[in-house]
């Protein structure tokens, strides 16, 4: 109850107007306790309790679509709901000079007034051009010095939201990258004073594999490239960054972090909890600290957001920039997240194992269950990479075991062995347990099991069994692969040139393999899930020869 009553008087103090200023006490009430369910562990339990039983009963819930499962609508504006079909007009947005006039401020992706510290006070609509050509601080990039010749940005790049004409899955696009978005990466000058800059960076939710990398990345960019010397970690997640004294900081720099590289896990133990959004921004004001990194996947960005708003109504300049994590790669908008391509071979080996298992058995059938709870990315992937799948359930397609059963017959009647892959968030309504946890979240049934169970008594009169592996957090913990590294490498490096630029409130992330900018609130709206009519799964399909019935083929059929 403190919490909301901090936050709502954080809302309601005066500032400029904007979108986030306008939303209704509902609608705070609601984000504050979907950033306690999120952001996240020790305490949530009670405290979103409390807030939901305060919050009006319009209180938010998952809305789902083709490919996305949005967890906080309220901060997506209808027209940029996935799903809708934008109007054309909205469609073609962009003018010759890169801007988006038609646009509201609010629902352009590439208009981050609000989201720049040299404009963040101002109403938006002060600014119909954004971003700006010629930026206002003259703070010259020292590398522009060390290395003459070296291209920049011009500062108001775009990227294209979309780059496909004449699209045959347009109706179930999001409009919400309709504005496009503007280019990461260095410019020629920038916002902070790099003499004057103190930057912290902090790893919260579970491993991936590339969080080392990222760390290493930003500390050998703020080191090597902007000649920045104060540069921490704060360990334990949230818990480093309000209460420091408890969690001690680590000081980093490239003799600290040359080789944490080659090994999986964060130096800085990534953590739940303790997330209060007051008291960060008054530890991070007494710390000095003006450039904050967070890495964490969309909870810990919806925190990062309300950080911003937070800082935003206290004045306090700081540029918050975030780097989205999801070893599911559930993370909307962006092409793909570190981590993800690692666990993918990591995965793919656990396959071959289980592929060894049942074809070394006479009507053996190897089950193996992937991490994916609410989206099937890791297996479909893992299913193509390792090109010995015959089934592939992901939580995205609804299934049914008497047709399982029936395509399990008919592999094994034409190549004695088969292999299965499965999302641990598959087949829910097979093995639903009716319960919720703490946080209110419904609490999974064990697929694998049931499978594995269900099969074997299935096979048991033609002689056959099942082989079950299940290696849980083994792919996330593994070190990450070199491509992946490369990947974290560019985040990294994107996300240092876009804090000393001077946005705040942000994340990076590749749009059609070009790092962007985008607006932390358009992280935290949802989760990205699989289409049914996207190459990857019909790649899938038609790769492990999958049935009509296993497919989604009624969801195809749409």
């Amino acid at each position: 109850a403190d919490s909301r009553r901090r936050f709502a008087r954080a809302r309601a103090a005066p500032i400029a107007p904007s979108h986030a200023a306008s939303h209704t006490m509902a609608a705070d009430t609601k984000e504050l306790a979907a950033a306690l369910i999120t952001g996240l562990g020790l305490g949530a339990a009670a405290a979103y309790l409390v807030a939901k039983m305060l919050a009006s009963p319009a209180f938010e819930n998952d809305v789902r679509g083709e490919g996305y499962m949005l967890r906080r609508p309220s901060l997506l504006s209808q027209k940029n709901l996935l799903g809708e079909p934008a109007e054309p007009s909205l469609r073609k947005s962009s003018d010759n000079d890169g801007t988006s006039a038609e646009l509201p401020p609010s629902d352009d992706s590439s208009h981050l007034s609000e989201h720049h510290l040299g404009a963040w006070l101002d109403d938006p609509a002060s600014h119909p051009c954004w971003p700006q050509k010629h930026s206002a601080k003259k703070v010259l990039n020292p590398m522009a010095r060390a290395r003459p010749g070296m291209n920049f940005l011009n500062t108001d790049e775009k990227v294209l939201g979309s780059i496909l004409l004449n699209d045959s899955k347009a109706s179930i696009r999001s409009n919400a990258l309709r504005g496009n978005c503007i280019r990461a990466n260095a410019t020629e000058y920038i916002f902070w004073e790099p003499a004057k800059v103190k930057a912290v960076m902090v790893t919260c939710g579970g491993l991936c594999p590339g969080l080392n990398s990222i760390i290493k990345g930003v500390t050998n960019c703020l080191w090597h490239d902007y000649n920045v010397r104060k540069i921490y970690g704060a360990t334990g997640g949230y818990n480093g960054l309000s209460d420091p004294d408890k969690y001690q900081m680590l000081e980093l720099n490239p003799e600290v972090v040359r080789e944490i590289h080659m090994k999986g896990g964060s130096i800085l133990k990534a953590g739940r909890g303790g997330f209060d959004a007051p008291k960060i921004c008054k530890s991070l004001q007494q710390l000095g600290i003006n450039l904050l990194f967070v890495i964490g996947g969309d909870g810990t960005q919806f925190a990062g957001h309300l950080l911003y708003e937070e800082a935003r109504r206290q004045r306090l300049p700081i540029s918050i920039v975030g780097v989205p994590k999801s070893i599911d790669n559930d993370v909307l908008f962006v092409d793909r997240t570190f981590g993800f391509d690692s666990a993918v071979e990591s995965a793919a080996e656990v396959i071959r194992n289980g592929w060894v298992e049942a074809s070394s058995c006479e009507k053996g059938v190897g089950i193996v269950k992937l991490m994916g709870r609410d989206a099937g990315f890791v297996a479909a992937h893992a299913a193509l990479a390792s090109n010995l799948v015959d089934l592939c359930l992901v939580p995205e397609v609804k299934v049914t075991m008497e047709d399982v059963c029936e395509h399990v017959d008919d592999v094994l009647k034409r190549k004695k062995y088969m292999v299965i892959v499965v999302a641990e968030g598959a087949g829910q309504d097979l093995v639903a347990t009716g319960e919720k946890d703490a946080t209110g979240h419904t609490v999974y049934g064990d697929i694998g099991v049931y499978l594995r169970d269900t099969l074997n008594k299935h096979l048991k009169l033609q002689g056959g069994r099942t082989f079950y592996i299940d290696p849980s957090y083994i792919i996330r913990s593994v070190p990450v692969t070199p491509n992946d590294h490369i990947y974290c490498s560019r985040l990294a490096n994107n996300a240092v040139h876009t804090a000393m630029r001077g946005y705040t409130g942000v994340c990076v992330g590749a749009i059609h393999n070009v790092i962007c900018i985008l607006k932390s609130k358009l992280i935290a709206s949802g989760k990205k899930q699989i289409k049914v009519k996207s190459t990857t799964w019909q790649s899938c399909v038609q790769n492990c020869h999958m049935p009509h019935s296993l497919s989604g083929g009624a969801q195809l059929a749409r």
